[in-house]
């Protein structure tokens, strides 16, 4: 008998000594199938390709870390750094992450969206968008970095996307508005990694609203080892300088 509060969820189900994840065995994928086809299983409710996974496999990898400057980076440092456990290191660095810090994908997947699904010309539509952007001074999401003139994240993804048959209409469109800004402005704004993934993400079908979790799954990994580094390293309750501080791992090598 189903109670007053009874209700439904579409993803997961749970009986004794089987898992069913979007109506597949979790011990069936185990092994036969990356982790990144599984997440676009768990969001989009369908098993994809491996062209689609090596795809979100190369997203993933990008935004893994960006050392130890950004706001989620410091967040998580400074709260390992006071004696408290991973998990709430952790959640503070995810909780940092907003709109101006890996939040941009997001807003960078609308204004793509806005662009191809008016119908009309890309390029003169990415024109006029970028236009009407530098008229009321508001930011244009994806594009320009604090570091990189030409950010080889984008770059990559792009070829990669290409090489699998991802390259459409919204990778297009976040091209033209590069190409607008450098032809209004007489100066690159170049696109940047959230840019590029955000254009990447709407090739493979996902809404806005589940962008910035990918950003969210690249960059834990990268935060789980600057919290560990934290611990295993660092004097407790230090003073974290953003700036002045230095790398001491492996140098550049080769895979």
């Amino acid at each position: 008998m189903m109670g007053e509060n009874h209700w439904k969820t579409a993803i997961t189900k749970v009986e004794p000594n089987k898992l069913l994840v979007r109506g597949y065995r979790i011990d069936k994928l185990m092994g036969r199938v990356s982790f990144s086809r599984v997440i676009y299983l768990i969001l989009k409710g369908e098993l994809p390709d491996e062209k689609t996974g090596k795809m979100i496999d190369a997203i993933l990898v990008s935004s893994i870390d960006h050392g130890a400057t950004p706001p989620s980076t410091l967040a998580a440092r400074t709260i390992a750094s006071t004696g408290s456990p991973l998990n709430s290191a952790l959640a503070g660095g995810i909780l940092s992450i907003y709109r101006y810090h890996g939040g941009a994908i997001e807003d960078a997947m609308k204004e793509y969206i806005e662009i191809v699904e008016s119908g009309k010309d890309i390029a003169k539509t990415a024109e006029n968008f970028v236009r009407r952007k530098l008229e009321t001074r508001k930011i244009i999401f994806g594009f320009g970095h604090r570091y990189h003139k030409r950010d080889p994240r984008t770059k990559k993804l792009f070829e990669i996307a290409e090489e699998l048959g991802f390259n459409g209409k919204y990778i297009e469109a976040a091209q033209q508005i590069a190409s607008s800004i450098k032809k209004i402005k007489g100066k690159e704004l170049p696109i940047n990694v959230d840019g590029a993934i955000a254009a990447v993400l709407c090739e493979l079908g996902f809404p806005p609203e589940l962008g910035n979790a990918f950003f969210i799954m690249a960059r834990t990994p990268g935060l789980i080892a600057h919290i560990h580094e934290e611990k295993i390293r660092m004097k407790p309750m230090r003073k974290i300088d953003p700036v002045d501080h230095e790398y001491n791992g492996p140098l550049e090598r080769e895979i």
